[in-house]
C-alpha cells in the first residue's frame, strides 16, 4: 500500500468524543484544535477504527456539501455507511446535533475549507474565504475563523460542496503555511483537485483519486464509483469526493457502499488512507 500507517493508540470501536478537552484551546473566535501534551492528535483521538492489516484494496470516499441543509444532512448521516467520511460546511448554522448524529455512527469528520475557485467571484465561497487577493495575514485570521466553528474532526478539505478552490491552491506559499498550520494542529489535509494535485507535502493527507459527483447523475455517479474501485484495485487505495449530497448522490452512495465487500475490497476510513508529510513543518508555525 502507499499510504503510510498512523501508528496511534488504538481507541475502542464505538461513537468518536465529540471534542477532547486536552485537543483543544481557546482562539480568536472560539476554542481550537491542538496536540495534546501526550503528542496525540486529532486524527488519532477521532479517527475510524480500522484493521491496518486487511490487505485488501482500500476504497474511500468523502462527501460534502453538509450542514446548511438539516435535512439533506440527516438523510445522509442515516443512510451513509460509517466507512464514509462527512465534511461540513464553516457556515453551517446550529451544527451540533448533526455532528453528534456522525460520531453516533462513527463517521470521520471534515472541515470544509473555502478557498478561492476557478471562475471567483462568479463562483464564490463566502465572505471568509481565503483569496488570492489577501495578505498572509489575512488569510491566516480567516484560517482560525474556520477551524473554530465546530469541534470533534480529523482533518480539513480544500473544498466548499463544488467548489474547489483552484486559484487559491496554485499560490504555493499560502498552500504550504495552509498545510503547516495544520499539521502544526494534529489534522490532515486532503486535496479535493483530482487532476494533477500534488499531494500534501507539508501535511499528513493526500490528493483525492476522482470527483465522483461531477456530472451528478445516477447514471454518471455509478460510472465513476465504478472506477474508482478499479483504481483502488490498481493502486491498493483510491479516495474520491462528492462535492453535493443530494438524495441521489446519496441513494448511489448507500447502494454501492452496501456491495463493496462483495466485490472483495474494504471501505476505508480516510484517516486510513492519508500519507505522511514529505516536509515535516517546525512545530508551532
Amino acid at each position: 500500500m502507499a499510504e503510510a500507517s498512523l501508528r496511534s493508540a488504538a481507541r475502542p470501536a464505538g461513537p468518536s468524543p465529540a471534542a477532547e478537552p486536552a485537543l483543544l484551546e481557546s482562539g480568536p473566535y472560539g476554542k481550537l484544535p491542538r496536540i495534546g501534551p501526550d503528542g496525540r492528535s486529532s486524527i488519532r483521538a477521532y479517527g475510524r477504527p480500522f484493521d491496518r492489516q486487511d490487505t485488501r484494496p482500500r476504497v474511500g470516499l468523502v462527501i460534502g456539501g453538509l450542514g446548511m441543509n438539516a435535512a439533506v444532512t440527516e438523510e445522509a448521516i442515516r443512510r451513509l455507511p460509517g466507512g464514509v467520511a462527512l465534511a461540513f460546511s464553516p457556515y453551517a448554522p446550529r451544527v451540533e446535533l448533526l455532528l453528534d448524529q456522525a460520531r453516533a455512527k462513527g463517521q470521520e469528520l471534515l472541515l470544509a475549507l473555502p478557498l478561492e475557485p476557478t471562475g471567483y467571484p462568479l463562483n464564490n465561497p463566502g465572505d471568509r474565504a481565503l483569496l488570492t487577493g489577501l495578505s498572509p495575514s489575512e488569510n491566516g485570521d480567516r484560517l482560525l475563523w474556520a477551524l473554530s466553528r465546530f469541534t470533534g474532526y480529523v482533518g480539513a478539505i480544500g473544498a466548499l460542496g463544488p467548489m474547489r478552490g483552484e486559484r487559491f491552491a496554485q499560490l504555493g506559499e499560502a498552500m504550504s503555511a495552509l498545510q503547516a498550520t495544520l499539521h502544526a494542529r494534529g489534522l490532515l489535509y486532503l486535496d479535493p483537485r483530482p487532476d494533477g494535485a500534488k499531494a500534501p507535502w507539508r501535511a499528513w493527507g493526500r490528493a483525492v483519486d476522482l470527483v465522483v459527483d461531477d456530472p451528478a447523475t445516477r447514471g454518471e455517479i455509478d460510472l465513476k464509483l465504478a472506477k474508482l474501485e478499479a483504481l483502488a484495485r490498481e493502486h491498493g487505495a483510491a479516495l474520491g469526493y462528492a462535492g453535493e449530497a443530494s438524495p441521489v448522490l446519496v441513494d448511489r452512495v448507500a447502494a454501492w457502499a452496501g456491495g463493496v465487500e462483495s466485490r472483495g475490497l474494504v471501505l476505508a476510513p480516510v484517516t486510513a488512507l492519508v500519507r505522511r508529510p514529505e516536509v515535516e513543518p517546525a512545530r508551532g508555525r
